[in-house]
Protein backbone atom coordinates (compact mmCIF):
# COMPACT_ATOMS: atom_id res chain seq x y z
CA UNK A 1 0.00 0.00 0.00
CA UNK A 2 2.68 2.50 1.12
CA UNK A 3 4.35 1.79 -2.61
CA UNK A 4 0.91 2.64 -4.70
CA UNK A 5 0.30 5.16 -2.27
CA UNK A 6 1.71 8.15 -4.41
CA UNK A 7 0.60 6.39 -7.67
CA UNK A 8 -2.73 6.61 -6.37
CA UNK A 9 -2.28 10.56 -5.67
CA UNK A 10 -1.67 10.90 -9.47
CA UNK A 11 -4.77 9.09 -10.92
CA UNK A 12 -6.72 11.10 -8.52
CA UNK A 13 -5.08 14.20 -10.68
CA UNK A 14 -6.20 12.39 -14.00
CA UNK A 15 -9.57 11.96 -12.60
CA UNK A 16 -10.04 15.69 -11.82
CA UNK A 17 -8.63 16.02 -15.85
CA UNK A 18 -11.81 13.73 -16.57
CA UNK A 19 -14.32 14.72 -14.91
CA UNK A 20 -13.14 18.66 -15.81
CA UNK A 21 -13.50 17.66 -19.55
CA UNK A 22 -16.88 16.16 -18.87
CA UNK A 23 -18.25 18.65 -16.99
CA UNK A 24 -17.17 21.98 -19.45
CA UNK A 25 -19.34 19.41 -22.29
CA UNK A 26 -22.24 19.76 -19.61
CA UNK A 27 -21.40 23.81 -19.26
CA UNK A 28 -20.12 23.22 -15.98
CA UNK A 29 -16.95 25.55 -16.84
CA UNK A 30 -16.35 26.92 -13.45
CA UNK A 31 -16.79 23.81 -11.42
CA UNK A 32 -14.33 22.28 -14.04
CA UNK A 33 -11.88 25.20 -13.51
CA UNK A 34 -12.00 24.45 -9.89
CA UNK A 35 -10.53 20.94 -10.54
CA UNK A 36 -7.61 22.34 -12.18
CA UNK A 37 -6.65 23.85 -8.72
CA UNK A 38 -7.91 20.72 -6.75
CA UNK A 39 -5.84 18.91 -9.06
CA UNK A 40 -2.89 20.80 -8.17
CA UNK A 41 -3.18 19.97 -4.72
CA UNK A 42 -2.52 16.38 -5.83
CA UNK A 43 0.20 17.13 -8.34
CA UNK A 44 2.26 18.40 -5.42
CA UNK A 45 1.12 15.63 -2.82
CA UNK A 46 2.04 12.86 -5.42
CA UNK A 47 5.69 14.01 -5.50
CA UNK A 48 5.91 14.90 -2.00
CA UNK A 49 4.75 11.55 -0.68
CA UNK A 50 6.71 9.38 -3.03
CA UNK A 51 10.25 11.44 -1.45
CA UNK A 52 8.89 11.34 1.98
CA UNK A 53 7.57 7.31 1.73
CA UNK A 54 10.89 6.82 -0.01
CA UNK A 55 9.41 5.20 -2.89
CA UNK A 56 10.05 7.28 -5.92
CA UNK A 57 10.14 5.02 -9.52
CA UNK A 58 10.55 5.31 -12.88
CA UNK A 59 6.57 4.37 -13.54
CA UNK A 60 5.47 7.17 -10.85
CA UNK A 61 7.33 9.61 -13.16
CA UNK A 62 5.75 8.57 -16.20
CA UNK A 63 1.97 8.31 -14.41
CA UNK A 64 2.34 11.81 -13.73
CA UNK A 65 3.38 12.88 -16.79
CA UNK A 66 0.07 11.22 -17.93
CA UNK A 67 -1.90 12.67 -15.62
CA UNK A 68 -0.40 16.31 -16.12
CA UNK A 69 -1.00 15.48 -20.07
CA UNK A 70 -5.03 15.50 -18.89
CA UNK A 71 -5.54 17.79 -16.46
CA UNK A 72 -3.33 20.31 -17.43
CA UNK A 73 -2.73 19.87 -21.01
CA UNK A 74 -6.27 18.82 -22.72
CA UNK A 75 -8.55 20.32 -20.01
CA UNK A 76 -7.06 23.70 -20.15
CA UNK A 77 -7.37 23.36 -23.55
CA UNK A 78 -11.27 22.82 -23.50
CA UNK A 79 -11.15 25.86 -21.18
CA UNK A 80 -9.97 27.78 -24.08
CA UNK A 81 -11.92 26.62 -26.42
CA UNK A 82 -14.61 27.11 -24.43
CA UNK A 83 -14.26 30.47 -24.23
CA UNK A 84 -12.86 31.32 -28.11
CA UNK A 85 -16.69 29.91 -28.60
CA UNK A 86 -18.28 32.34 -26.82
CA UNK A 87 -17.84 35.07 -29.57
CA UNK A 88 -15.96 33.32 -32.60
CA UNK A 89 -18.53 30.73 -34.58
CA UNK A 90 -15.84 29.88 -37.46
CA UNK A 91 -15.16 26.41 -37.69
CA UNK A 92 -12.28 26.81 -39.38
CA UNK A 93 -10.46 27.91 -35.63
CA UNK A 94 -12.56 25.93 -33.69
CA UNK A 95 -10.03 24.02 -33.13
CA UNK A 96 -7.53 26.48 -32.43
CA UNK A 97 -7.18 26.31 -28.61
CA UNK A 98 -6.11 22.47 -28.90
CA UNK A 99 -2.63 24.00 -29.60
CA UNK A 100 -2.45 24.04 -25.67
CA UNK A 101 -2.97 20.35 -25.35
CA UNK A 102 -0.12 19.56 -28.24
CA UNK A 103 2.23 21.52 -26.97
CA UNK A 104 1.65 20.48 -23.10
CA UNK A 105 2.06 17.25 -24.37
CA UNK A 106 5.16 17.70 -25.99
CA UNK A 107 6.76 19.73 -22.95
CA UNK A 108 5.67 16.97 -20.75
CA UNK A 109 7.40 14.77 -23.35
CA UNK A 110 10.99 16.96 -23.29
CA UNK A 111 10.94 17.42 -19.35
CA UNK A 112 10.90 13.47 -19.01
CA UNK A 113 13.99 13.58 -20.98
CA UNK A 114 15.62 17.20 -20.10
CA UNK A 115 18.53 15.97 -16.91
CA UNK A 116 19.05 19.79 -16.46
CA UNK A 117 15.66 20.32 -14.78
CA UNK A 118 16.05 19.16 -11.64
CA UNK A 119 16.45 22.43 -9.85
CA UNK A 120 15.04 24.50 -12.14
CA UNK A 121 12.37 24.69 -15.05
CA UNK A 122 12.58 25.17 -18.59
CA UNK A 123 9.88 26.71 -20.39
CA UNK A 124 6.22 27.34 -18.55
CA UNK A 125 5.47 24.16 -16.11
CA UNK A 126 2.06 22.71 -17.44
CA UNK A 127 0.39 23.56 -14.11
CA UNK A 128 1.30 27.29 -14.10
CA UNK A 129 -0.54 26.97 -18.13
CA UNK A 130 -3.40 25.49 -16.19
CA UNK A 131 -4.54 27.77 -13.53
CA UNK A 132 -3.86 31.10 -15.94
CA UNK A 133 -6.56 29.66 -17.92
CA UNK A 134 -8.78 28.28 -15.28
CA UNK A 135 -8.71 31.74 -13.62
CA UNK A 136 -10.09 33.43 -16.97
CA UNK A 137 -13.71 31.67 -16.06
CA UNK A 138 -13.32 32.42 -12.37
CA UNK A 139 -12.71 36.09 -13.04
CA UNK A 140 -15.61 36.40 -15.26
CA UNK A 141 -17.91 34.21 -12.67
CA UNK A 142 -17.29 35.77 -9.53
CA UNK A 143 -15.28 39.00 -10.57
CA UNK A 144 -17.59 39.97 -13.73
CA UNK A 145 -16.47 43.41 -15.28
CA UNK A 146 -16.62 44.94 -18.72
CA UNK A 147 -13.21 44.86 -19.02
CA UNK A 148 -13.08 40.93 -18.11
CA UNK A 149 -15.72 39.85 -20.38
CA UNK A 150 -14.37 42.45 -23.60
CA UNK A 151 -10.74 40.72 -22.79
CA UNK A 152 -11.07 37.02 -22.26
CA UNK A 153 -13.73 36.26 -24.73
CA UNK A 154 -11.61 38.33 -27.29
CA UNK A 155 -11.16 36.34 -30.12
CA UNK A 156 -7.59 37.84 -30.84
CA UNK A 157 -6.48 38.45 -27.32
CA UNK A 158 -7.30 34.76 -27.26
CA UNK A 159 -5.45 33.47 -30.19
CA UNK A 160 -2.22 35.61 -29.32
CA UNK A 161 -2.49 34.05 -25.64
CA UNK A 162 -2.47 30.74 -27.35
CA UNK A 163 0.66 30.81 -29.33
CA UNK A 164 2.31 32.69 -26.81
CA UNK A 165 1.71 30.08 -24.34
CA UNK A 166 2.18 27.73 -26.46
CA UNK A 167 5.59 28.76 -27.09
CA UNK A 168 6.39 29.90 -23.71
CA UNK A 169 5.80 25.68 -22.56
CA UNK A 170 8.63 24.47 -24.82
CA UNK A 171 10.77 27.56 -24.86
CA UNK A 172 14.00 27.96 -23.58
CA UNK A 173 13.51 30.24 -20.90
CA UNK A 174 14.67 29.16 -17.83
CA UNK A 175 12.19 29.12 -14.47
CA UNK A 176 12.98 28.85 -11.17
CA UNK A 177 11.17 26.08 -9.49
CA UNK A 178 9.78 26.23 -5.63
CA UNK A 179 12.21 23.62 -4.49
CA UNK A 180 14.22 23.90 -0.58
CA UNK A 181 17.25 22.50 -0.08
CA UNK A 182 17.43 24.66 2.87
CA UNK A 183 14.91 27.88 4.30
CA UNK A 184 17.80 30.20 4.16
CA UNK A 185 17.35 33.59 3.25
CA UNK A 186 20.54 33.45 1.32
CA UNK A 187 19.73 30.66 -0.90
CA UNK A 188 15.91 31.30 -1.45
CA UNK A 189 15.69 35.01 -1.16
CA UNK A 190 13.98 35.11 -5.09
CA UNK A 191 11.58 31.96 -3.30
CA UNK A 192 10.72 33.92 -0.39
CA UNK A 193 9.69 37.41 -2.31
CA UNK A 194 8.03 35.10 -5.11
CA UNK A 195 5.93 33.52 -2.03
CA UNK A 196 4.86 36.78 -0.39
CA UNK A 197 3.83 38.93 -3.53
CA UNK A 198 1.85 35.78 -4.60
CA UNK A 199 0.17 35.72 -0.71
CA UNK A 200 -0.38 39.53 -1.14
CA UNK A 201 -1.76 39.12 -4.34
CA UNK A 202 -4.55 36.58 -3.77
CA UNK A 203 -6.05 38.16 -1.10
CA UNK A 204 -5.88 41.85 -2.88
CA UNK A 205 -6.67 40.55 -6.33
CA UNK A 206 -8.11 37.20 -5.68
CA UNK A 207 -8.64 34.98 -8.83
CA UNK A 208 -7.53 38.03 -10.63
CA UNK A 209 -3.76 37.37 -8.78
CA UNK A 210 -3.72 34.23 -10.83
CA UNK A 211 -2.65 35.71 -14.09
CA UNK A 212 -0.57 38.55 -11.99
CA UNK A 213 1.03 35.76 -10.28
CA UNK A 214 2.36 33.64 -13.10
CA UNK A 215 3.48 37.23 -14.65
CA UNK A 216 5.58 38.39 -11.62
CA UNK A 217 6.87 34.33 -11.96
CA UNK A 218 8.60 34.52 -15.49
CA UNK A 219 9.42 37.93 -14.97
CA UNK A 220 11.85 37.28 -11.43
CA UNK A 221 12.45 34.47 -13.23
CA UNK A 222 14.30 36.25 -16.49
CA UNK A 223 15.93 39.55 -13.80
CA UNK A 224 17.38 36.86 -11.58
CA UNK A 225 20.90 36.70 -13.23
CA UNK A 226 21.04 40.52 -13.21
CA UNK A 227 20.57 40.54 -9.14
CA UNK A 228 22.45 37.47 -8.42
CA UNK A 229 19.44 35.78 -5.96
Amino acid sequence: MKQHFPNLLTLCNALCGCVGISLIAEGQIVIACFLVFVALFFDFFDGFAARLLRVQSEMGKQLDSLADAITFGVLPAFIAQNLWTKTNNSDFFTYFPFLLALFSILRLAKFNIDKRQTDSFIGVPTPANAMLWASFPLILHYQHSAFAEKIFTNSHFLMILVLLMSFLLVSELRLFALKFKDFSWKKNQIKFVFMLLSVLAIVILQFWAVPFILFLYVFLSLVRPFFKF
